[in-house]
């Protein structure tokens, strides 16, 4: 069955990493996927997003019309992609950043400190794994398989920053939330 996720936030927030990890995620379980980004020509604080489509037995394409799971890391992007989602989609909001409403009746609703429990591991930067986290929890992603794919990705960086990273995805596959 075909998921389309969307990733959004601002720059510097590691959309664009947590798309591709979560691209490789899917590789990682022989799925079809492609991972699509999209930011504006600002370095850091300009929109951001990220849309990954998978499915597990046909060829997928990007840039659909709807979504079936937004995380939504600010204010703006929760705007923004609340419209995207289809019928009975989730969305998944930091409420660190983004108001607790809830203009629609036919999605779901997921706010979770996401920040808040990044900040608590003591790296705010961790803040797209802990979403990470929260997605696979929510979606019943393997965490084991994650981890594998931030272990490709980041397959030059030091072994610290990679515990770092499992340890905010662990922390949001634990996360207290409130549908």
């Amino acid at each position: 069955m075909e998921k389309n996720i969307i990733i959004a936030g601002f720059g510097g927030q590691g959309i664009l990493l947590t798309g591709t990890i979560l691209a490789n995620a899917f590789m990682l379980e022989n799925k079809n996927v492609i991972c699509c980004p999209c930011y504006g020509a600002e370095m850091r604080g300009g929109e951001v997003n990220c849309e990954v489509v998978v499915d597990d037995e046909s060829e997928v394409c990007a840039n659909k019309s709807e979504a079936d799971i937004v995380i939504a890391l600010n204010q703006l992007s929760f705007e923004k992609f609340i419209t995207k989602l289809k019928k009975g989609g989730t969305i998944i909001a930091n409420s660190s950043l983004v108001k607790m409403c809830k203009p629609r009746s036919d999605i779901n609703y997921v706010f979770a400190m996401i920040s808040e429990k990044a900040k608590e591991l003591g790296d705010i930067k961790t803040t797209n794994m802990v979403s990470l986290g929260l997605l696979a929890q929510i979606e019943k992603l393997s965490l084991d398989t994650l981890q594998n794919a931030v272990k490709k990705v980041f397959a030059s960086k030091s072994q610290k920053l990679l515990n770092l990273n499992f340890e905010a995805l662990k922390i949001g596959s634990n996360c207290a939330y409130q549908s």
